[in-house]
Order: C-alpha cells, then structure tokens, then sequence
C-alpha cells in the first residue's frame, strides 16, 4: 500500500540540515512542494520529480537527480562495467578509470561513465580514495540504486 504526505515546513528545515550534514547542500526552498512516499521503501519527491529515497535511515539521491545536479563524489568507470553495474553488482577494481580525492570508506558516491559522464550507480565507498587506487582487484563500491532498478522506473 502506498501512502504520501506534504512536508512541514518544519520537516523541510530539518531535511535541509540534513541535506547540508550530508551532502554540503540545502536545495530545498520553501516554494517546493515535497511529498513523502511510502510503499516498500521510503522516497521524497520535490515538485513532482522523485529526488530522494532512504536506505538504511540514509537520505541517498536519486540518479534523475544527479544527472541535473551531480553534488556526490565522483568515480569514473569504464564503459564495460555498466552492463554489470545496471544488473545490480558491487562496482569492482578494475573498471574504474578515475577516482575523486577525497573520497572517505561510507561516504555516499556516484558512479559515472568515462565516456558520457551519465550517473549510471549511487553507491556507499567501501574503501577510501588512497586505498581504491592502490586495489588492485575486489570489490570498490556497494551497489545502492543504479539505472533500470525499482528507484529509477518508479
């Protein structure tokens, strides 16, 4: 069953804080109109578009978001690794091409395409920068949301 409710103002304030503690953002503007969605999972949609969605307590973007405004921490990967991304696989060592600075372990991230610069996953670190660039092989990054799952054709 599917229920949504309109934001508070005082509930859009605390979700700023949130954005701003999270992700160094406070897009949130008191014209928008913010719907929480609850099905199976919990989503925020901000005038109409689905922007965010929870997982595990954790305010993540969406990829529709992202591809508008990218404010995550960035890898680039290798046009190979998409197919296995867009199934649902953790983004493993060697299809990585580039890795942000100051990526830290847990830090939120998405996973963009060395040739068109599209977010093709959002995913959790599982290591930091230093340590993805001396990997050699292993895992890199958890798959969270990625391109034709649940969240994206919700």
């Amino acid at each position: 069953m599917m229920k949504s409710r309109t934001l508070s103002k005082s509930d859009i304030k605390s979700l700023n804080k949130e954005l701003e503690r999270l992700y160094n953002i406070a897009p949130l503007g008191k014209k928008d109109s913010i719907l929480l969605v609850e099905s199976n999972r919990k989503y925020l949609k901000v005038n109409n578009k689905l922007s965010y969605f929870y997982y595990n307590n954790l305010l993540i973007p969406t990829l529709h978001l992202l591809s508008e405004n990218c404010f995550l921490k960035k890898i680039i990967i290798d046009m190979g690794s998409i197919k296995f991304l867009c199934s649902g696989a953790d983004l493993m060592r060697p299809g990585i091409v580039d890795i942000s600075e100051d990526i830290k372990a847990g830090d939120i991230i998405v996973a963009v395409d060395v040739n068109n610069h599209q977010p093709i996953m959002v995913g959790e670190a599982l290591l930091d920068s230093n340590n993805m660039k001396t990997q050699e092989k292993g895992k890199s990054v958890k798959n969270i949301h990625f391109v034709g799952d649940e969240i994206w054709n919700a």
